[in-house]
């Protein structure tokens, strides 16, 4: 069961990375939506954005529509959230396909589903709506959940500044490298980099690391400090 953590004024909930993903239903651009359950063995990345028809929202929408592919080849699929009714995402879905230019695209549809939240369910459920920001709309969140629906990172923008899509990509795959070999990645960290090993657990381990230091494989900076080449 999630666990759910309010906000020091009571006004949100939100869940930790680590966390049980909060479920809910919602109508979306691609029809009704029963989250976690029609996302099973999936990664996801569940974003907000303050309002359709916004111009900072839209080069978000055309950057991530463009790289949808890309994820789709992740195991991941994208999920959009705004509190506005799905007719109006509709309408702005459309406008952007039918007329907007963007950094030399033009004609960019938007497939991936974009949730009507006018009531505001789930942008309360994942401590989307920020106060001191607008008590009406929700922030630049983005959510990466693991196909066992557990929170894996969480980001937050303002409403000025828009998302590095490409970063995004970078700590998904940052995520996914973790998982499969139970790695941590540094600093900088691109997919074939090196990666790091976790620090020794007891005195022995320590010790034991000197013995690395002639494994061509590895890079031993310190007993606690260890890079090994990427499989």
């Amino acid at each position: 069961m999630t666990e759910e953590h309010k906000c020091d004024c009571g006004c949100a909930s939100l869940p930790l990375i680590g966390d049980d993903a909060p479920a809910f239903k919602a109508d979306t651009t691609n029809g009704p939506m029963n989250f976690p359950e029609d996302y099973k063995g999936k990664w996801v990345i569940l974003f907000s954005h303050p309002a359709d028809f916004t111009p900072v929202c839209t080069t978000e929408f055309i950057t991530f529509a463009k790289m949808s592919d890309d994820f789709a080849k992740l195991n991941t699929e994208l999920i959009g959230l705004s509190i506005d009714s799905v007719t109006s995402h509709i309408a702005w879905l459309k406008e952007i396909k039918d007329n907007i230019e963007y950094k030399g695209s033009k004609g960019v549809e938007v497939k991936f589903p974009v949730i009507a939240d006018i009531k505001m369910e789930v942008a309360k459920k994942y401590g989307m709506l920020q106060p001191g920001a607008s008590d009406t709309k929700a922030v630049r969140a983005v959510f990466i959940i693991d196909p066992k629906a557990k929170v894996k990172a969480i980001l937050y923008y303002p409403m000025s500044a828009g998302r590095n899509m490409e970063e995004i990509k970078r700590l998904l795959l940052a995520l996914q490298k973790n998982a499969a070999d139970n790695v941590s990645t540094p600093a900088n960290w691109q997919p074939g980099d090196d990666v790091v090993m976790g620090a020794p657990a007891t005195f022995k381990e320590a010790q034991e690391r000197d013995n690395w230091k002639s494994d061509s494989t590895k890079k031993c900076a310190s007993w606690f400090l260890v890079t090994k080449k990427c499989d």
